[in-house]
């Protein structure tokens, strides 16, 4: 399902109103305001525009990832899959395997895949 939230956020994180946005996504005002409460679901075409306005994953939109804050990139953001997040969290309860891989990730999965193949 569209997440009209985020699509706020990132318009305002952008300083648009939703009269450029609809602008620079070729549909009208109300069009945009819909998407945002939720009660339209933008095309597959303006879903792709907004992918490119924002430079988000459409994953993002969906609610099919989760923001991560990191200080390694300009962004400060990082977007994880639910996959992801949920490979992390049983990596945790393997206290002495999640060390390892933390530690030398690039080594440990050159040896699972080696062991894999």
């Amino acid at each position: 399902m569209f997440n009209g939230k985020r699509l706020k956020e990132l318009r305002l994180q952008k300083g648009l109103t939703q009269s450029q946005l609809g602008d620079l996504l070729n549909v009208t005002k109300v069009s945009v305001c819909c998407y945002e409460k939720q009660t339209r679901t933008p095309s597959i075409e303006t879903l792709d525009d907004l992918t490119n306005v924002f430079g988000v994953d459409a994953n993002y939109f969906l609610g099919k990832d989760i923001a991560v804050v990191t200080e390694e990139t300009e962004e400060y953001v990082i977007y994880l899959s639910k996959e992801e997040v949920k490979l992390i969290k049983e990596l945790r309860q393997h206290k002495k395997m999640y060390n390892m891989i933390v530690e030398e990730p690039k080594r440990m999965v050159e040896l699972i895949d080696k062991k894999l193949n």
